[in-house]
């Protein structure tokens, strides 16, 4: 593990999301909001581990990849064809991913803040 990397790896599964989120929403099968409210989250955080880079690298927090995990997981759920009947269990679980990632993001700029 390296600081480089440990900077990198969380931008790199943000590409990830960001891509997949961007390319559901044009097709119609994610909300806009939805893709819009997580990349914000994601640029925020992105944004603040460079501005606080001197005080050294932020590395994920065990919620932060839980929340990777969920958003792959959740945008898996969109791609793959689905009875009609699954779309509620789909969305309620797209609902957490997105509890999870606006909690993490706090959890991030409080530990930055408090610094």
């Amino acid at each position: 593990m390296t600081s480089f990397g440990t900077l990198l790896d969380p931008i790199a599964d943000k590409a990830a999301i960001g891509t997949a989120m961007i390319g559901l929403s044009i097709q119609g099968k994610l909300w806009w909001w939805v893709t819009i409210v997580i990349l914000f989250r994601e640029i925020a955080v992105t944004v603040l581990r460079f501005a606080v880079i001197r005080g050294g690298v932020i590395p994920a927090s065990k919620g932060g990849k839980l929340k990777t995990m969920c958003q792959g997981f959740g945008i898996g759920f969109y791609i793959l064809p689905l009875p009609t009947w699954a779309h509620l269990p789909r969305d309620i679980f797209m609902a957490f991913t997105i509890g999870i990632t606006l909690t993490t993001g706090f959890d991030y700029f409080k530990k930055a803040l408090t610094k």
